[in-house]
């Protein structure tokens, strides 16, 4: 073996009898397996903490508990001495200056059409995921999640429109439209193996059809005026992307130079933003620069390698080739990962506990005045929002899922029947973060209108949430029992 390169070649009688060398790894790994694992001297004292809070990080719980506290953090800064502060904070201007040129904004604006555009890279990444390989890869996989949504964003829409029919409020048919995918996966986690997995997949599959026609309405018809030239230069710079993609450059860091420069012309282009972010992540390339099987083969031989090189003395990596050879399976696990799933992992932690918390704070914060509580709700843009979320959302949903098993178009998710679908239904009327964020849009510099919208939405997204929680949990329970007494009668 060369010294300063590893030939990862498998052998041709690898793959299929098991060579001595490899015999010898796997004697070797089974001894390394019974050695006591170095541990560095306050490693212990360190994991005893550590690993329980890590576990509880890595839940889906953690982000949605985040978010929880961002909101509430916004509620009581609005409603306490400190609500003049928070406003004037919301409005602190920011700015960027290249060269002449001065891109200047409020800290408000910055944070709704610059950060948001991460969670919408996030939710582009996550559709064209679904759309190659999950849920939605197939038309009979996914004709039930996309009528179910398709059924989930209409019904809201005319309830607010049949509401606020003219006037400047019926700007808003587009807020209770959207679900707020984190908060509701989050209920569902909660209730854990009492729901079958599989509806998990359905609303997953559901709110993801939801978001990308969340992100059409924002593009269609919340665009006041477009700027065709900083939006011809936005696409053209996309088209490079594609191009890019067909040419097999995989580099992360291009894709991020020029996703920077398609943003900059939405910006200028009038069309939000943060549409680019979705656009984006359409143009990532999917596939590995690995085939994943000729990884497996190169994987088992360098393994191989690595045992023939053993020390039994030391636990450490003793010689260059070792280090080579370990460096080789690096490089070669990097490589059978495809740009958009290390994009994906990369910008999630960021999106869900930081940029999504961020939102949160500046945007959930609405002063409540109890003694014009009733007022408020009886307003028909809250009312518009507040039953299209909570009746639209579960209607809509239900009977376009109905249709589509008539029509024959599809079929229910494994172990579930329509009760689910209506517990699932009821989850999809929390809409908060999508809601506000077309809210802000559709009211931009209406400060009453979007208090009237964002408590709608408050209300909504608990309502919604806690009938939804309950009713999948009362679904559970009676399927539990109807299990118990078979089983007794059997």
């Amino acid at each position: 073996m060369n010294s300063s390169t590893i030939n990862t070649e498998t052998p041709n009688n690898s793959p299929d009898a098991p060579s001595e060398s490899l015999v010898s790894s796997q004697d070797y790994a089974s001894a390394a397996l019974q050695d006591e694992r170095y541990l560095a001297p306050l490693e212990k004292f360190y994991r005893r903490f550590s690993s329980p809070i890590k576990e509880f990080v890595q839940k889906q719980t953690f982000g949605s508990a985040i978010l929880l506290c961002s909101v509430i953090t916004a509620m009581i800064l609005a409603n306490s001495e400190f609500s003049d502060v928070y406003a004037r904070l919301l409005h602190l201007p920011i700015g960027i200056k290249i060269s002449s040129s001065v891109l200047e904004t409020s800290l408000h604006h910055f944070i709704n059409d610059g950060l948001m555009t991460l969670f919408f890279l996030l939710v582009g990444l996550e559709i064209k995921r679904e759309i190659l390989v999950g849920e939605l890869s197939s038309l009979r996989k996914a004709a039930l999640p996309i009528l179910a949504a398709l059924g989930g964003m209409i019904a809201p829409a005319l309830i607010y429109f049949a509401l606020n029919p003219s006037g400047d409020a019926a700007r808003g048919w587009g807020i209770p439209m959207a679900t707020d995918i984190a908060f509701a996966v989050a209920v569902l986690f909660l209730l854990g193996k009492r729901v079958p997995s599989s509806v998990m997949t359905f609303l997953l599959a559901l709110a993801i059809v939801d978001d990308l026609g969340a992100v059409a309405v924002i593009g269609i018809f919340y665009t006041e005026q477009i700027s065709f030239t900083y939006l011809f230069s936005g696409l053209g710079i996309l088209g490079l992307m594609w191009l890019m993609n067909l040419l097999g450059i995989r580099r992360l860091w291009v894709y991020g130079v020029f996703g920077v420069m398609v943003w900059l012309c939405f910006l200028g282009s009038g069309v939000h933003a943060t549409v680019a972010g979705v656009l984006v992540a359409f143009v990532v390339p999917a596939r590995p620069k690995c085939n994943p099987m000729k990884f497996i083969q190169d994987l088992r031989f360098l393994l191989e390698e690595l045992a023939s090189l053993r020390n039994e003395d030391k636990l450490i990596l003793a010689s260059k080739e070792q280090t080579q050879i370990v460096e080789q399976i690096d490089k070669s696990a990097s490589a059978v990962s495809s740009p958009l799933t290390r994009l994906e992992h990369s910008v999630q932690a960021p999106v869900n506990f930081l940029v999504i918390p961020i939102f949160a704070v500046t945007n959930a914060g609405v002063m409540i005045a109890l003694d014009h509580l009733s007022e408020s709700l009886t307003n028909p843009i809250t009312l518009g929002v507040l039953l299209g979320l909570c009746v639209g959302k579960p209607v809509g949903i239900f009977s376009f899922t109905w249709l589509a098993l008539k029509l024959r178009l599809g079929d229910l998710p494994d172990g579930a029947d329509f009760r689910h679908i209506l517990g699932v239904g009821m989850l999809a009327g929390i809409g908060f973060t999508m809601s506000i964020f077309i809210a802000e849009l559709a009211f931009a510099g209406q400060e009453a209108a979007i208090a009237s919208v964002k408590m709608g939405i408050l209300f909504a997204s608990v309502l919604s949430g806690l009938v939804g929680a309950l009713t999948l949990f009362l679904v559970s329970q009676r399927s539990s029992a109807r299990l118990h007494a078979t089983a007794d009668a059997t």
